[in-house]
């Protein structure tokens, strides 16, 4: 009985959730069913188990003409969905501090669109873990990095069925920026040329961070004075944003704050964990390519 009352509890709990997903994106791929995002975020992880064995007595592959690219590809994606979120907010006359969901007709579609690749890019990127494995930079795994990419293609896949548009378009406008500017300096960093004129790395750590803080003040901004924009989304952005802002401040403190003993300085190479202001761990982080002469 108490078997039957839970299934059927389940049952009538996710018939009820699923009534509610936007009508505006039905049919459009991989969003009628979390399935195929669920069993894609599986496939990643069980990438990143079975390559790390698979790669551990073999040495690793360069893959230069490939993460050229790569990087390249997501740079002009990246550029792509920052102008047409500029233009598609612009048309609907978005209002910043908070924006709901039906107001803007067609450019409420057209946002949404958008969005849909923001979500698509997100499968694409588990390939920045998958160099990772290929070129055995292991150490450049970390928990920040699988636990941002994971969960940012699952959450995605709920935004783009519930709230597609109105006031979800803030945060991957920044973050369409941002990665511009990364995997621009990404691909032109696996070019040995063109290092000597790399000199903006040092900002990107700086800009991941106000990034984060921006969408949170943004995402509470149309809690302060609401729209109809849904209060439990705001809630939910806001807490999985802050978990970014802890885990890439505990890697901050890491890199700039912590003075290295004089025994340290001595014995340990510049070049070895921090170049020019840049501790290897951003790179784990923000999924981009170490400046590593050697593995070249």
């Amino acid at each position: 009985m108490c078997s039957a009352f839970s299934y059927h509890s389940f049952l009538n709990c996710h018939l009820c959730m699923f009534l509610f997903l936007d009508a505006r994106v039905r049919g459009w791929f991989l969003l009628d069913s979390y399935l195929p995002t669920f069993f894609l975020t599986g496939a990643y992880l069980l990438c990143i188990w079975l390559g790390n064995k698979f790669m551990k007595n073999r040495p690793p592959f360069s893959l230069r003409p490939h993460l050229i690219v790569y990087n390249l590809g997501i740079t002009l994606l990246s550029f792509y969905m920052l102008i047409e979120l500029i233009l598609a907010t612009w048309e609907g006359g978005y209002n910043l501090q908070c924006q709901n969901l039906h107001s803007a007709g067609e450019a409420d579609i057209r946002v949404a669109k958008v969005l849909w690749w923001y979500y698509f890019s997100k499968v694409i990127e588990f390939m920045d873990t998958i160099f990772f494995v290929l070129r055995k930079k292991s150490s450049q795994i970390t928990f920040l990095h699988v636990y941002h990419h994971a969960t940012m293609f699952n959450i995605w896949w709920c935004v783009l069925n519930w709230i597609p548009c109105g006031q979800s378009f803030f945060g991957p406008t920044l973050n369409s920026f941002i990665h511009v500017l990364m995997y621009s300096y990404y691909g032109l960093s696996v070019i040995p040329s063109m290092r000597k004129y790399l000199w903006w790395k040092k900002y990107l750590t700086q800009a991941q961070l106000i990034q984060f803080l921006l969408t949170i003040v943004h995402t509470l901004s149309a809690a302060v004075k609401p729209c109809g924009f849904p209060l439990g989304c705001l809630m939910f952005q806001s807490s999985y944003m802050a978990t970014l802002v802890i885990l890439f401040i505990n890697f901050y403190i890491k890199t700039y704050r912590k003075a290295p003993s004089r025994t340290a300085v001595k014995e340990t190479p510049v070049t070895t964990e921090i170049k020019n202001g840049f501790h290897k761990d951003y790179f784990a982080a923000a999924n981009g390519l170490q400046n590593n002469k050697k593995a070249q």
